[in-house]
């Protein structure tokens, strides 16, 4: 995966690649003190790029600095534009978006006090993040041994760099134990989510996910949600254990660079067919409809733009 581009966008201005750096001392680097969103533009069906729910994006990066108690120094419409603008300036039809608001250098210690917050925003080329035969085939998981965390413990609604720590080492105990990726449970033992995703299990044809109570409030989760209900699936949202994923017709994680992938085994255990079943099939052909801009009911969700 190339990450390198042309510019970078730093506190309102295109800055080159290379020129796109912090000092070692800055807040964020040392105590996680950031919050971040993962947004996903693509190439639509007639040739015209959108970025997929802009807003809704832009709004829980907001979210996320209000709950950590960070001021953005610019406006959401100035952050949507500047979205665009460093897609433009770099000249992709499609990709990955990352836009990252963190307390800047000044003083040190876990107080923040008034170092500058500072906003940069990034984008690069981005295929299938768990693989392109995943979409297919569908990963292998492991119930992770890191615990998601209790809701007054972290934060859970704030997209903040700092909560990422969990999932880095859930995420890399299932690659070192030859595993794709994490599922991981809440301080109550119930299943909570992915590293970096929501999951879903598939049971008699009704479509299950844990409730907001602990995880993240995903896009892509709100996305496919709304698909399924429109497609005439029921959508429980409930607490569910990590025995009820082993017997499940079919298991599935969504979200902005995991968009829909299919799981196909859990420790070791084989879920359903063992590999992407159709109700996840149906979902993930209905989802790519709405992003390539094949679905006028949801041309909301589009955010368009050109080179």
């Amino acid at each position: 995966m190339g990450l390198r581009t042309d510019f970078i966008w730093m506190d309102g201005t295109l800055t080159p690649w290379d020129q796109a750096n912090v000092h070692v001392l800055t807040h964020g680097l040392h105590y996680g003190y950031a919050v971040f969103e993962g947004i996903r533009a693509y190439e639509c069906v007639d040739g015209s790029s959108a970025v997929f729910r802009l807003k809704e994006h832009v709004d829980r990066l907001f979210g996320s600095a209000k709950i950590l108690g960070l001021t953005i120094p610019f406006t959401p419409g100035q952050v949507t534009d500047a979205c665009v603008e460093t897609l433009v300036a770099n000249k992709m039809r499609a990709g990955y978006i990352r836009p990252l608001v963190y307390v800047g250098s000044g003083s040190m210690g876990v107080n923040p006090a008034d170092n500058p917050i500072r906003v940069a925003i990034a984008v690069w080329p981005w295929g299938a993040y768990l693989g392109a035969e995943a979409l297919e085939k569908g990963i292998s998981i492991r119930t992770s041994s890191y615990t998601r965390f209790h809701v007054n413990s972290m934060m859970s609604k704030a997209k903040s760099a700092g909560n990422y720590v969990n999932s880095v080492l859930a995420k890399t105990e299932a690659l070192a134990d030859g595993y794709d990726e994490a599922m991981m449970l809440d301080a109550s033992g119930y299943v909570a989510e992915g590293s970096g995703e929501n999951i879903y299990i598939v049971k008699n044809g009704v479509i299950k996910t844990p409730p907001l109570t602990t995880v993240l409030a995903g896009i892509t989760r709100d996305s496919v949600i709304a698909l399924a209900k429109e497609m005439g699936y029921e959508v429980v949202e409930q607490f569910f254990t990590r025995d009820e994923v082993y017997v499940a017709d079919e298991a599935f994680f969504t979200g902005t660079a995991a968009e829909l992938t299919p799981i196909r085994a859990l420790d070791r255990r084989v879920i359903g067919e063992g590999h992407a079943g159709p109700v996840a099939k149906a979902l993930q052909k209905a989802f790519f409809k709405v992003v390539k801009g094949e679905n006028p009911k949801y041309a909301g969700w589009l955010h368009r733009y050109s080179l």
